[in-house]
């Protein structure tokens, strides 16, 4: 493993400073063993490493490349935007695809956080983002059927939910009890984000209050892939 490190922390080293360049071709496996002077399987578990954590792409029988990492979605995590418009003020070729509208059993700190009742009801609403057909971020919204009587049936059409939260009379909008943490995705979230085990996620869980009734909307968790944004705070 510790030849392995070595070669990663060369390409790393070498990509980061600018001897390689984005799209550039890479030294193959053979040259790598040589220089490293290690066994061929060696600098290819080297370059898997490092195609699993965004470095570098390959090309069947051409080698491997350097990806971009420089284009990253600048990301404002305040919360008086919805991520939907951000998107589309940025101009991304934007899509956010509706992927469950489910209650949930009880859990204590969603129920805290919108002031429910054990008896209440609360559904969870979850959108996909892609941009440029590729999946980014994982965004969840738990909200009580109490205040969104027909969430049952209308949750399952949400792409935006400032647009749903609009369309019921809610125009202002503050986030509240934002929490910012880091984690690795679980087999599910590698699934629906595409992404490998070694991508960490940057997890943000927050809250939504209407800001002219004080009201609490919803509390969310999201799932940002952190290879895929610069991050605004």
């Amino acid at each position: 493993m510790s030849e392995e490190m070595d070669i990663m922390d060369y390409l790393i080293t070498a990509i980061q400073s600018g001897k390689f360049e984005s799209d550039d071709k890479l030294p193959s496996e053979n040259e790598l063993a040589d220089r490293f002077k290690v066994p061929r399987i060696t600098a290819r578990k080297a370059y898997e490493r490092l195609q699993e954590l965004g470095y570098i792409y390959s090309k069947q029988g051409k080698g491997s490349f350097v990806q971009d990492r420089n284009l990253r979605i600048p990301l404002d995590l305040s919360g008086s935007i919805s991520f939907s418009q951000k998107m589309n003020d940025l101009g991304y070729n934007y899509q956010s695809k509706n992927i469950f509208c489910e209650p949930i059993e009880f859990n204590n700190k969603i129920y805290e956080s919108l002031q429910a009742d054990e008896d209440d009801n609360v559904y969870r609403v979850g959108r996909l983002r892609i941009v440029n057909g590729q999946s980014i971020a994982l965004h969840t919204s738990y909200v009580l059927e109490s205040m969104f009587p027909h969430i049952c049936k209308e949750g399952q059409q949400i792409t935006s939910m400032f647009q749903y939260y609009q369309s019921k009379g809610y125009h202002q909008f503050q986030s509240k009890q934002t929490i910012l943490r880091v984690t690795f995705p679980s087999k599910y979230e590698r699934n629906l984000l595409a992404c490998s085990s070694l991508i960490p996620l940057l997890v943000l869980e927050s809250g939504c209050i209407d800001t002219e009734s004080g009201t609490t909307l919803e509390c969310s968790k999201i799932l940002y892939r952190g290879d895929c944004f610069s991050y605004e705070i």
